[in-house]
């Protein structure tokens, strides 16, 4: 699975499979411009807002006043707005339904009365699949508001992650050479006048761009169509290749199965209700053959990871069937999807501010992928090693936790002399409580024993001692110097 930069500017290329055509009015093509005015928090000072900047990119218009977008172009926005392809017009806009994972967004204009204009815009009709080697049209924004179609072809479809890491959606590759645009953040792609994909990355140098299939905007809508968005279901295993000849021996799998192990089963999901359990192999699903790399052959795109029968077919609450071997004995079982549980550590927090705690100096926060993506583009190498393991085994982290609290930094103060150096140990007791979640952390707070905050982390030095009385002033003091809160804690 090939994953591509989202953040990307298009350099002015008119060369390659793809082209330049004629484009009819941007009304008639279905666009309008979105400007969005975003601002995240800091990752190593979770109090503080970093500074806003904007964001600005297309959006395909739909029936309703609806207008499909990416999540990125809506994700940490103080200020969306809707302009028309000219700039002449424009109105404030909210967000209608958002899924960070599949990296798709549905807005609405804030008040349709004022918004006349968007009436006058050719809604886009929803496409059906596009086969491999046709031809897609995506679209662009001139600054003077024309319409910029280039063409290009559909070389391969693959499950690809394009802005949350770690969630795969059918997506294609398109071969085409885009132009320079000041629109170019997010891009509609149709094929025969008809919504096809929304653009999510694009790879100047290969002139390759990722486009998310018809078939997960399909889902995406159907279940914004109630006004009660759910989100994609997930079965909740995690899965091991079964290429290994020995492996496939002592499982006692014959030459001509492939199938996946199942080394874990997440608690309350699909897997867990349905019977499954650790150690089985799952050798089908809904009737799909997977082979040992849990690939299964689809009958429009060639083979897909298994993942897709769940996600690019499935609704929650939708059942599938898997076969499956147990202790050498086939069996079959029945699944109802169900949404993805949220795990230990979030792979995002967008859209609400970091939890934090400070206490005397210590700075303590719940662990999130997206923190850990804060230490830079090699980030699985350059944050913090027990962390990273936590993220990439969370079982061992689980049990009585509903989040991984960790202190992040020490601010030195008289009550912390002698921790300076100390930052991104795991917190697993306060005061002789555990630490479950952030709210616990601050519950065990308020009850020092013999005047002293006694808290227990997992490496060197093991065990930290906060003077009570000492932190408290130092607390005020913060606040004194400018500390907006001394906490923010999850409701």
């Amino acid at each position: 699975m090939n994953l591509r930069p989202l953040f990307f500017l298009f350099p002015l290329l008119l060369l390659g499979s793809g082209s330049l055509a004629a484009a009819p009015d941007a009304d008639e093509a279905g666009l309008i411009r979105i400007n969005a005015t975003i601002q995240t928090y800091s990752p190593a000072q979770p109090w503080e807002r970093n500074n806003p900047s904007r964001r600005r990119g297309l959006g395909a218009v739909l029936n309703d006043l609806r207008i499909l977008t990416t999540a990125e172009m809506v994700a940490d926005t103080t200020y969306l707005e809707l302009e028309s392809a000219d700039g002449t017009r424009n109105t404030p806009a909210k967000v209608v339904a958002v899924d960070y994972e599949a990296n798709l967004a549905l807005v609405s204009p804030v008040d349709p009365a004022q918004c006349a204009w968007i009436k006058d815009i050719k809604p886009l009709q929803t496409n059906g699949p596009v086969d491999i080697d046709e031809q897609i049209d995506i679209w662009q924004l001139e600054d003077n508001g024309n319409a910029l179609r280039t063409v290009g072809t559909v070389r391969s479809v693959d499950l690809l992650s394009s802005f949350v890491e770690g969630h795969f959606f059918l997506s294609y590759e398109v071969k085409a050479s885009m132009q320079g645009s000041s629109s170019s953040y997010t891009l509609p792609a149709t094929r025969n006048g008809k919504l096809a994909g929304i653009l999510t990355s694009y790879d100047s140098k290969d002139q390759i761009c990722d486009v998310l299939a018809p078939e997960i905007i399909a889902i995406f809508l159907q279940d914004v169509a109630d006004g009660n968005y759910t989100g994609f279901p997930s079965l909740g295993v995690a899965t091991v290749l079964t290429e290994d000849p020995y492996f496939r021996a002592f499982l006692g799998l014959n030459d001509e199965q492939g199938g996946l192990y199942v080394s874990r089963i997440l608690p309350g999901s699909g897997a867990d209700e349905s019977g499954l359990q650790e150690k089985d192999v799952i050798l089908a699903i809904d009737g799909n053959p997977l082979d040992r790399r849990g690939y299964y052959l689809d009958q429009r795109y060639g083979r897909l990871f298994w993942t897709n029968l769940i996600t690019g077919r499935k609704k929650v609450g939708d059942s599938i069937t898997l076969d499956i071997i147990r202790d050498g004995e086939a069996k079959s079982l029945t699944a109802v999807l169900q949404r993805r549980v949220e795990p230990l550590i979030p792979s995002h927090i967008h859209d609400q501010p970091p939890a934090y705690l400070i206490k005397g100096g210590l700075v303590f926060q719940d662990l999130s992928q997206q923190y850990l993506q804060a230490f830079g583009k090699e980030w699985q190498t350059r944050a913090p090693l027990n962390l990273l393991d936590a993220l990439r085994n969370p079982e061992d982290y689980e049990e009585g936790r509903n989040r991984l609290v960790f202190l992040s930094r020490v601010v030195a103060t008289p009550a912390t002399i002698g921790y300076d150096q100390i930052a991104s140990l795991i917190v697993t007791e306060v005061n002789g409580r555990p630490v479950k979640d952030m709210n616990s952390l601050a519950e065990a707070f308020q009850h020092p024993v013999d005047g002293l905050h006694t808290i227990k982390i997992d490496d060197i030095p093991y065990v930290l001692y906060l003077d009570a009385t000492l932190s408290d002033a130092v607390d005020q003091q913060l606040l004194q110097s400018g500390l907006p809160a001394l906490q923010r804690l999850p409701e």
